[in-house]
């Protein structure tokens, strides 16, 4: 006889931090696809604490959840959980942050190839001179992957000398208000010689805009995420590119995959996952990485037509010359 059940499963979605506008799409994108799947959605949100999310994934645990998601902060932090997740059978998704193990499944955009795009458009733009790299987080499997990307299309510009780097350093926490402290050192070091900037998010984005403003300089400056105030930079023109990672898409995803991995699915078995061996420890996983689009004053309209952002919000101030704006 078939069983039937009357309850959902429950999935538990155990956040980092809702520091960046773009997670709260994510998490509205992922608690509709769980609960249109008839599953329980039940959130925690650590505030960018790693202690905190190891206690949230324990206490999801505790409750009996069926499937866990990890927006992880500090991938090493929360290895004990993963360990008492795969003892208890229960299956565990990274979401958009790699937690290198080869019993969780990681979902994400391609973030090699966020990275390149980032650093191909500034290129684009100012194709030699001073560089400036504003990388994110440390313990962010991201931070490397993006580096990776950029690396892959100034490497040969910077051995030949076209490209020199300024200055590179991290943003502990994607913190911002960090940025903009490290963008005013690299300026007063350079003697303000900056010729375009190359930072992770769009967050860092901003604050290293606001220090070269404050200089008087308006210079090349790519980031990712297509938040809000980087989509209108780019009207503006003081951000060349937001690499745009439809949150939307990738929430709904994850939360298709959590339950599907809660009602029993394999790793290997779920719809369109590959192969993936490109962190520190090179452990191959099954993954899904989704293509990003990048979001330049020629392609802004692609952000205000997918309801990401009004035309107004976008356009604001807009410069001259930017179609989605006319």
């Amino acid at each position: 006889p078939t069983v039937v059940c009357a309850e959902g499963m429950k999935i538990g979605v155990a956040w980092g931090d809702f520091q960046e506008e773009r997670w709260r799409w994510d998490a509205a994108a992922m608690r509709s696809s769980i609960e249109k799947n008839g599953n329980d959605y039940l959130p925690t949100n650590a505030n960018g604490s790693a202690e905190q999310q190891l206690h949230d994934i324990e206490a999801l645990l505790d409750k009996g959840v069926d499937a866990l998601v990890i927006q992880p902060i500090d991938k090493d932090v929360i290895g004990t959980a993963i360990d008492r997740a795969a003892a208890a059978g229960v299956p565990v998704l990274a979401y958009d942050r790699m937690i290198e193990d080869e019993r969780v499944f990681y979902i994400t955009f391609d973030n090699i190839a966020v990275g390149q795009i980032i650093a191909a458009l500034v290129r684009d733009a100012q194709p030699e001179g001073n560089y400036a790299i504003l990388l994110g987080d440390p313990g962010d499997a991201n931070t490397v992957f993006l580096r990776e990307g950029m690396e892959e299309v100034i490497g040969a510009a910077v051995a030949g000398g076209q490209i020199a780097i300024v200055g590179e350093e991290h943003a502990d926490g994607w913190k911002p208000e960090n940025v903009k402290k490290i963008m005013e050192e690299i300026l007063v070091k350079s003697g303000n010689k900056v010729d375009a900037v190359l930072a992770e998010n769009d967050g860092l984005a901003g604050a290293a805009i606001e220090a070269l403003t404050a200089a008087g300089l308006t210079v090349p400056v790519g980031g990712q995420d297509g938040d809000p105030d980087a989509l209108n930079r780019v009207a503006r023109g003081t951000q060349t590119v937001s690499v745009w990672k439809n949150a939307r898409d990738l929430g709904a995803k994850a939360g298709e995959i959590a339950s599907a991995m809660a009602e029993g699915t394999a790793l290997d078995a779920i719809e369109g996952a590959t192969k993936f061996s490109g962190g520190e420890k090179g452990v191959e996983m099954n993954a899904i990485l989704l293509n990003p689009t990048p979001i330049t004053k020629d392609t802004l309209n692609l952000a205000i037509d997918a309801g990401h952002i009004t035309k107004e919000q976008a356009c604001e101030g807009a410069m001259e010359g930017v179609a989605a704006c006319q």
